[in-house]
């Protein structure tokens, strides 16, 4: 069977017409052509998440989660999203005939909130929710509350709340494990409660565990300054994530102020010899312009932080020029259109030029490049 249920020998047991599947998974992995040889490395790749189904890795979560719903009946799936997972799962929702409701975080980009509401999903954004940590352990107490009521639980992609679903997303290590064979020495993860990057670790050891030899790369965990409840911690040597009052960081996808799934992922990534890094809003947002600009992948900024932990890694010396590198991409940027505001590219547009006009404009940048 395609998509995730590729490696159904590795993914929790769902009976086969249970399974649902949009075609998720089995992303390119893409060698860069001119940023890694620009900042002396030359295997240097990344992972196109963004190229599944609704536009970010959430659809190998909802992939799993959704099948999980089916096998056990339920008729419903409550959640609660930023809004790639929302995303996902309205659309398998959709495809598996189940009743979405989504609570979003307070400021979720409108194309996500868009997207959801196209697959049939209602949703309800609460006011602070994901920004201040009191609210947002209000808002997920009442969810479970609510899900338990009707004998179910809320589908949040971290391990603590959806283990099922989250075993979806291990596939983007098996991917890259089978892809690269026993090259691979860095993988830089995006986090904001940390599940991708545990996921991307868990999938790692898996792997090896049914392929004996098999080397587990670093697993290395990226975040925005403004939402430091994880790599801070990692790259201190702390035994566990650390809560903070609120998230201040403008990247959608990463305002995840609790500790969520950190704990196990500063155990697990430091098994594995990974650290944690945190970037600058302003650096993720360079980098997003970078992968447009300079190898033509649009994404979003979430997608983008893995790039910008890899140049802080560089500028502390922590990558050797002959690594295998792997960033992980996480969603495509008409997931966040507004962000493209902040890529500056020096474009000049002109508007009601007659032709002759238009094609002199048009021969003299020309030749400014010949």
């Amino acid at each position: 069977m395609k998509g995730i249920w590729k490696y159904s020998h590795l993914l929790p047991q769902i009976e086969d017409n249970c399974k649902i599947t949009l075609g998720e998974g089995e992303t390119p992995l893409v060698r860069s052509r001119r940023l890694g040889p620009a900042m002396g490395l030359d295997n240097l790749y990344f992972k196109l998440e963004m190229v599944n189904p609704s536009g970010s890795y959430k659809d190998r979560f909802a992939a799993s989660a959704v099948s999980d719903l089916l096998q056990q009946k339920m008729r419903f799936c409550l959640a609660t999203s930023s809004g790639n997972t929302g995303a996902a799962l309205a659309a398998y929702c959709a495809a598996a005939d189940i009743k979405c409701f989504l609570t979003v975080v307070d400021g979720a980009p409108a194309g996500k909130m868009k997207q959801m509401q196209v697959y049939g999903c209602e949703t309800l954004m609460v006011k602070d929710f994901g920004k201040n940590g009191d609210v947002t352990k209000a808002v997920m107490a009442d969810l479970q509350k609510t899900a338990e009521s009707f004998g179910t639980a809320v589908q949040i992609s971290a391990y603590q709340y959806s283990p099922v679903g989250m075993a979806g997303v291990q596939t983007i290590a098996y991917e890259i494990a089978e892809n690269m064979l026993n090259t691979t020495d860095h993988v830089f993860s995006p986090a904001g409660g940390g599940g991708l990057t545990l996921a991307v670790v868990k999938g790692f050891n898996k792997w090896q565990d049914a392929t004996p030899g098999y080397r587990v790369p670093k697993v290395h965990c990226v975040q925005p300054v403004g939402n430091d409840t994880i790599s801070g911690a990692l790259r201190k040597g702390f035994a566990n994530a650390e809560e903070i009052t609120a998230s201040t960081t403008a990247i959608s996808g990463l305002q995840v102020p609790s500790v969520l799934d950190g704990n196990d992922v500063i155990t697990m990534c430091r098994a594995a010899k990974g650290t944690g890094y945190t970037v600058a809003d302003e650096l993720i947002y360079q980098s997003q312009q970078e992968l447009a600009t300079q190898e033509g992948i649009f994404c979003e900024p979430a997608g983008a932080v893995a790039l910008a932990g890899l140049k802080n890694a560089l500028a502390n010396n922590e990558i050797n020029e002959n690594d295998t590198i792997v960033c992980l991409v996480t969603g495509h940027g008409f997931k966040d259109a507004v962000s493209a505001d902040n890529i500056s590219i020096g474009a000049v547009n002109y508007y009601f030029m007659d032709g002759a006009e238009s094609f002199e404009y048009i021969n003299s940048r020309i030749n400014t490049i010949l």
